[in-house]
């Protein structure tokens, strides 16, 4: 949310419609729209199945281009290489400024790297499994259960063999061989305020019982969750790098490193809608405004001089 974005900014959006549930399709649209315009929108799977019925509605309702896939052999990812294809196809075509790759899978890691060696900017939107190699490789990663369900039309996708209509990731079916690993539900509907273990959310705080840097949590399917940043931290680097002589930094010159730094940061993580509510609300930071824009300072410990 801290990236600078333009209303003439276009944009592509491919959809992997096989890693990700439908009730995300409305609340994504919404969301990119503050990046720029959406111009072109495809999703990618096997229509012929019943997997994806919940998307079917949903595209219809978006103007959403549904692309169709066969798979050809199981345990290929025809999905991804048709997306592959498309991204490269448009990005020669040179009338897009920006990508939005919507998939939680890794095997879109060097399409982001690729779009953004050619000068376009990426964003990424996926669950809180996505590995880290496919956050790091764009430009802003978005988690899809920050953005709840948007519009969406309520649709459930249907249910086949037990599973709670969600299409599970290709990672996990593979992880879960012969399929017996339920599904896990979208989460969208757990406050974005809610504190993970170890660690009290917006302060930077920890119990002393929070996990080691560089670990993950894992969710009861197996599937690592990218762990969330140690605000405190972030923030501190943040108003140094980029404050005055004076300590003052201005809020956008904040934003702006930590979103270079934290390619996933949004302040939605920690309860709030924009960064100045975050900021304010740090006990270990003072703000003020000058000239209609907010500035940030470390406040000074007590007996520092």
């Amino acid at each position: 949310m801290t990236i600078s974005s333009s209303a003439t900014t276009r944009i592509a959006v491919l959809i992997d419609c096989d890693n990700v549930s439908a009730t995300h399709a409305g609340a994504v649209l919404e969301e990119l729209a503050t990046y720029g315009t959406p111009t072109i929108k495809r999703a990618y799977g096997d229509w012929t199945t019943n997997q994806l019925g919940g998307w079917k509605n949903e595209l219809n309702r978006l103007a959403v281009q549904p692309v169709q896939q066969f798979s050809y052999t199981t345990g290929k990812n025809s999905t991804d290489s048709a997306l592959i294809i498309d991204a490269m196809d448009l990005l020669w075509m040179g009338n897009v400024e920006a990508f939005a790759l919507v998939s939680s899978d890794s095997d879109f890691t060097r399409l982001a790297t690729r779009l953004r060696e050619s000068g376009k900017r990426v964003i990424g939107l996926g669950e809180r499994k996505t590995p880290a190699s496919l956050r790091n490789a764009v430009d802003q990663f978005i988690y899809l259960e920050l953005l709840g369900d948007g519009e969406s039309t309520g649709a459930a996708e249907p249910s086949t063999g037990g599973s709670t209509g969600r299409s599970r990731s290709r990672r996990a079916q593979a992880a879960a061989g012969t399929g017996s690993v339920a599904d896990v539900p979208a989460v969208s509907g757990v406050p974005a305020a809610a504190a993970p273990d170890g660690g009290i959310r917006g302060t930077g705080e920890t119990t002393g019982t929070g996990e080691a840097p560089g670990t993950e949590e894992t969710n009861g399917a197996g599937e690592a969750e990218a762990p969330r940043i140690n605000l405190e931290s972030a923030l501190v680097k943040a108003v140094n790098a980029t404050s005055n002589d004076d300590g003052w930094a201005g809020l956008s010159r904040v934003g702006q490193h930590l979103s270079r730094a934290h390619v996933d940061f949004d302040p939605r993580d920690f309860g709030h809608q924009k960064l100045s509510t975050l900021v304010a609300e740090q006990p270990y930071l003072e703000h003020r405004t000058e000239g209609g824009h907010m500035q940030v300072a470390l406040k000074r410990r007590a007996g520092r001089r």
